[in-house]
């Protein structure tokens, strides 16, 4: 082995839990934490209720979730205003078809008071 490229090994690491249980191993950290053992593990113990949230995951699903609901919640209120001024273009032409509006065109021209013969 080459010297000074190799991490320090530790024979005796303690390896906590969060429930509480300790042991050792060899590893190159003198202390390890862990948040699930064997002790405490649902597949092991039987337990099925047991959460497990590993960096926040829970609280980033919920604040996912509501963002989702509020974003759904503004597409409906979207939609509905849409909708009400669709319905406000269509009474407007339904307005104008209805109103009886002589062409410039069709109108007599008036008379000048002088008639050619």
């Amino acid at each position: 082995m080459k010297s000074k490229i190799h991490p320090r090994y530790y024979p005796e690491a303690k390896v906590t839990c969060a429930c509480g249980n300790s042991w050792t191993v060899g590893s190159t950290k003198e202390l390890l934490k862990t948040d699930i053992c064997g002790k405490c593990h649902p597949f092991f113990t039987g337990q099925q209720q047991r959460l497990v949230d590993t960096a926040g995951q829970v609280e980033r699903f919920s604040k996912r979730h509501e963002r989702a609901q509020v974003l759904r919640e503004e597409v409906a209120k979207r939609k509905v205003a849409r909708a009400e001024r669709a319905r406000a273009r269509a009474l407007v032409e339904l307005v104008d078809e209805e109103e009886q509006v002589e062409p410039i065109e069709s109108a007599e021209a008036p008379e000048t008071g002088g008639e050619k013969e």
